[in-house]
């Protein structure tokens, strides 16, 4: 088997999964955007299609029909260079295409990459298939989350599945693993995959520090909760204050408080919470407060990825308290593919680690994620270090 044909078998797990993520969906399920952040899952249907289309499809398969000219406008995301597009806000108004019009569009676009890749094989169009692979699962974990920001909003905090292992038991004692002070490099340095923020491999000064080898669990978060947290002033960012009390947050995303007991919102339904599984769909700023509370701190990124073979990770995206910034010589690439993560490096914090909800072969220690302050829908959580 050559490495496109292995590629080739990738990409078609890799739709196919996308496709079981929704199998569980009613149809009415597929146009909800309750908030912003929120796509309908039928727009992440469409748009994983599309990259494929749009930036593998278009430009090298000569003769290639398009399915519909609308649906470049419909499922573009972000990006500048292909035109013009729906406003994010309103992609939960696009009854049409119907659902079944996106799956057809996918079957479409499917076996049109493979007719091209049985034909015509080059390192550009490897690279390109293997960033949309990625990119598509990139998707299919903003599916489970959107999914449960949907459902979980429902006054019926109807089920999607049981299937899914939401909150796994941290059976390890605490401890405090202790890092030297000294040079540690940081960056991917492989010929695996990896996004541009990754690159710029570069050596970093670290002092001496101490960071936990488990993530704050749920009922240590409770302890904080009952001990006034979110009622202490002096523990918060003065905008996570104004965040917190704007929004009348009193705990973290998806929790209930019912006669007297802890409940959460999972995919399988509202549960009881446990009490041993990791803390999560918590804020940057909640984080942060916690860490106060403990007379502790966040570890920055780069403490993090020098320490990260004596963690245990992959449970949660764990807040860091370094900016989304570049590394050294980090350089944007040309064209529209150049969107994908540069334009992005303002105003965020950076996560390590991936979650429960990361796809298997989507994650690595040098994986930089990003997201802004506020934002807890994903399965964020927190590790402390001092």
């Amino acid at each position: 088997m050559t490495l496109t044909d292995s590629l080739v078998d990738f990409f078609l797990e890799t739709r196919k999964h996308t496709e079981n993520i929704c199998a569980p969906l009613e149809i009415e399920d597929y146009v909800v955007q309750p908030i912003i952040d929120v796509s309908p899952p039928k727009w992440h249907l469409g748009h994983t299609t599309w990259f494929f289309e749009e930036f593998i499809l278009k430009p090298h398969f000569k003769g290639y029909t398009i399915f519909d000219e609308d649906f470049s406008f419909v499922f573009n995301s972000y990006y500048e260079t292909v035109g013009k597009r729906v406003v994010r806000s309103d992609r939960g108004n696009l009854s049409r295409p119907s659902v079944e019009s996106v799956y057809a569009y996918r079957t479409h676009v499917t076996q049109a990459v493979k007719n091209l890749f049985s034909s015509t094989q080059s390192q550009e169009l490897n690279d390109l298939l293997e960033i949309g692979i990625h990119h598509e699962k990139q998707h299919q974990e903003l599916l489970l989350t959107d999914i449960k920001f949907i459902l979980g909003n429902n006054p019926l905090l109807p089920a999607y599945s049981n299937s899914f292992k939401e909150h796994p038991v941290q059976n390890e004692a605490q401890e405090w693993i202790t890092m030297d002070e000294g040079i540690y490099e940081i960056g991917h340095n492989s010929d695996a995959f990896c996004y541009d923020n990754e690159l710029g491999r570069h050596k970093v000064y670290l002092h001496s520090f101490q960071i936990s080898n488990n993530l704050i669990s749920n009922q240590e978060y409770i302890t904080f909760i009952e001990a006034g947290g979110y009622k202490k002033f002096d523990l918060w960012h003065a905008e996570g204050w104004d965040w917190i009390n704007q929004n009348k947050i009193s705990a973290p995303l998806y929790w209930h408080h019912i006669d007297g007991t802890w409940y959460n919102y999972t995919l399988g339904g509202l549960q009881k919470i446990t009490l041993e599984a990791p803390v999560t769909h918590i804020s940057y700023f909640e984080a942060f407060a916690f860490a106060q509370w403990k007379e502790c701190r966040l570890a920055t990124e780069f403490e993090w990825e020098a320490a990260q073979a004596f963690l245990s990770w992959g449970q949660r995206w764990e807040w860091t308290e370094s900016a989304y910034l570049p590394y050294p010589n980090y350089k944007k690439a040309d064209g529209a593919l150049g969107e994908y993560n540069g334009k992005f490096m303002v105003n965020q914090k950076v996560l390590r680690g991936g979650s429960v909800a990361t796809p298997i072969s989507h994650t690595r220690h040098t994986y930089r994620n990003f997201f802004q302050t506020n934002l807890r829908w994903q399965y964020t959580g927190l590790r402390l270090a001092k």
